[in-house]
């Protein structure tokens, strides 16, 4: 079936116009704030009275271009920042001890990349939060593969900008961390946590509250390194105290290497319809 092409706008494009804008004489009228137009004026845009409209443009822009890339499906990378690829430059023997999950998580990526490079970068896109740490290295992996990889980054008070191997035209940066933890899981074909600090556990608890209540289809979610989450989370106490089910504990499975994770992602049952 042939597609009908769209039909041509009647009217001046916003971008016409704002070229435009930029030409009108130097009055009094055309330097006061009023006269700007509005999706122009960065003071406007930030009124607090626009934040519905902010909130629509951060869940819009990553949408619109990862649609227009092509990106269908993607494999989500969550871990602490402050976990070093080398464990001479750790803060304390204990996050010396995790700096393993640097180089675990790196390999994971590479081989979800290879395949996600067989779907044409499609599908299972590596995407973490563009920091350091975990996310790094998910990103660092998918480029050893010579694949893509997605960055979803925030402003911070203190550092976090992107690391050097989130793909440039994937790397994203969000005011609002409800809007950037939504773009984490409209298109996860399975999540992956890695050993992190409140930020890991607040993605990591919310991602499970969504499966759990049935407003997010069961994907594989997998926690890297039984013996740390176990020692920070009694899950089971949980399930014996009722504040959660029995059947909760199945939403997810520990895994310890890359290879295993890769093997239970391949393997997951398909959830019933």
């Amino acid at each position: 079936m042939t597609k009908t092409p769209p039909t041509p706008s009647r009217f001046r494009d916003a971008p016409t116009d704002y070229e435009a804008a930029e030409l009108i004489p130097d009055t009094p009228q055309t330097r006061a704030p009023a006269y700007r137009l509005a999706f122009a004026d960065d003071d406007f845009m930030c009124r607090r009275e626009l934040r519905p409209v902010r909130l629509q443009l951060e869940l819009l822009k990553p949408e619109m271009i990862m649609s227009e890339r092509g990106i269908e499906s993607t494999v989500i990378l969550f871990g602490g920042a402050r976990i070093r690829e080398n464990p001479e430059e750790a803060k304390s023997e204990a996050m010396a001890g995790l700096s393993r999950y640097y180089d675990e998580a790196r390999r994971f990526a590479r081989l979800m990349t290879e395949r996600s490079m067989q779907t044409y970068g499609r599908h299972y896109v590596i995407t973490t939060g563009g920091g350091p740490g975990v996310m790094e290295a998910g990103n660092r992996g998918a480029q050893d593969a010579g694949g893509q990889s997605i960055g979803l980054n925030i402003v911070l008070p203190h550092e976090q900008a992107p690391n050097e191997y989130v793909t440039p035209g994937l790397c994203f940066n969000f005011h609002y961390f409800a809007i950037r933890k939504m773009h984490f899981l409209m298109r996860a074909r399975a999540v992956c946590v890695f050993p992190g600090g409140f930020g890991t556990m607040d993605e990591l608890f919310e991602a499970l509250t969504l499966i759990q209540t049935g407003r997010m289809k069961p994907v594989p979610f997998l926690l890297f390194g039984e013996e740390f989450w176990r020692k920070i989370i009694n899950f089971e106490a949980l399930a014996e105290a009722g504040t959660i089910s029995e059947s909760d504990l199945e939403l997810f499975r520990f895994v310890e290497t890359a290879e295993e994770a890769v093997t239970l992602i391949e393997e997951w049952p398909e959830p019933e319809v």
